[in-house]
């Protein structure tokens, strides 16, 4: 299946970065945070990736211009401009970047993909959280309940420590962890092509009546996955997912 990852918005909770750079372009690990979401799909067999930027969309398209380059040895003969890779990147990913407009709205940045995905259920999630699930399993979910929407249900990160208790004694103490009770929206969404049609325009919001339309009609199905999810909304969040890199034990990786 196609993947699109929605890479437009202004990320502006996390502007300490966001000012120089779109939000998918943030680091992590020295790596952009869409380039380990593209790794989750890419180990799966699933890269072919289609990019709605908005936001900074030059530099996002710059990176891949030069993703060869950066990610290679080469020399280069400046008299005639030609270049010899010494060493390929490994990767065979194909990615389609599309700037859907700098003010878009998520649903309305979904919408304008629709050339590119053509009549055939696709992947999409956005650019900026990173999930050990397991893809094939979330596909298979998909086809197996024949409905026009998968998202992907996860725990969400409390804001503050959580205290498991028995009485008046604290038998557990968890800084910040991933709640045990509890569903949000944690992309990674499959959907058939008919859900462009719940989409009206760029004002539209992919959360609101998209998505809830579909629900109303009993076409939204949830994946529920119990493990590792990480938006980056924050630099709180931001560093949380460099220290996990740093220290070898990133959840995500592949």
């Amino acid at each position: 299946m196609k993947v699109i990852i929605l890479a437009g918005g202004f990320g502006t909770r996390l502007s300490e970065y966001t000012e120089t750079i779109p939000k998918p372009m943030v680091p992590v690990g020295g790596k952009p945070i869409f380039w380990h979401i593209m790794q989750r799909y890419a180990y799966y067999g699933h890269k072919d990736f289609y990019l709605a930027l908005g936001y900074k969309s030059e530099i996002i398209k710059e990176y891949f211009l030069k993703f060869g380059s950066i990610n290679s040895d080469f020399s280069i003969d400046l008299s005639s401009g030609k270049m010899k890779m010494h060493n390929s990147n490994g990767l065979d990913w194909k990615v389609t970047l599309v700037n859907t407009g700098q003010d878009s709205m998520t649903g309305g940045r979904v919408k304008r993909m629709q050339p590119f995905i053509g009549d055939e259920p696709f992947m999409l999630t956005y650019g900026d959280g990173v999930a050990d699930i397991d893809i094939n399993a979330l596909v298979y979910f998909h086809l197996n309940h024949g409905k026009m929407v998968t998202v992907t249900a996860v725990h969400p990160v409390a804001r503050f420590g959580e205290l498991e208790m028995a009485g008046e004694r604290v038998i557990s103490f968890q800084e910040k962890p991933q709640v045990k009770i509890g569903w949000i929206n944690g992309g990674f969404f499959i959907c058939h092509p008919d859900f462009f049609n719940f989409i009206e325009g760029d004002k539209t919001v992919l959360e609101r009546e998209p998505l809830e339309m579909v629900a109303k009609k009993n076409e939204l199905m949830a994946f529920k996955h119990e493990g590792f999810w990480q938006c980056m909304d924050t630099k709180r969040d931001k560093d949380l997912l460099e220290e996990l890199w740093q220290a070898g034990s990133a959840p995500w990786k592949v």
